[in-house]
């Protein structure tokens, strides 16, 4: 898997996930679970979200 999710996303998704996962705890939901995918998607740096539509958020080498 070629990395397609940038510092800047990852950071983002990261926040997010904990905050839906926080949110969850805090209301005693299950709706809060849904923060382990953009937090998962963080951590390995790859979205197949991006794929079809060959997106990438990655600084590129010129």
């Amino acid at each position: 898997m070629k990395k397609n999710v940038g510092s800047i996303d990852r950071g983002l998704r990261a926040l997010v996930g904990l905050g839906l996962i926080a949110w969850g705890l805090a209301e005693q939901n299950w709706w809060g679970a849904i923060g382990i995918i953009p937090l998962f998607t963080a951590a390995i740096g790859w979205c197949p979200a991006y794929l079809p539509f060959g997106l990438s958020s990655c600084k590129t080498d010129k």
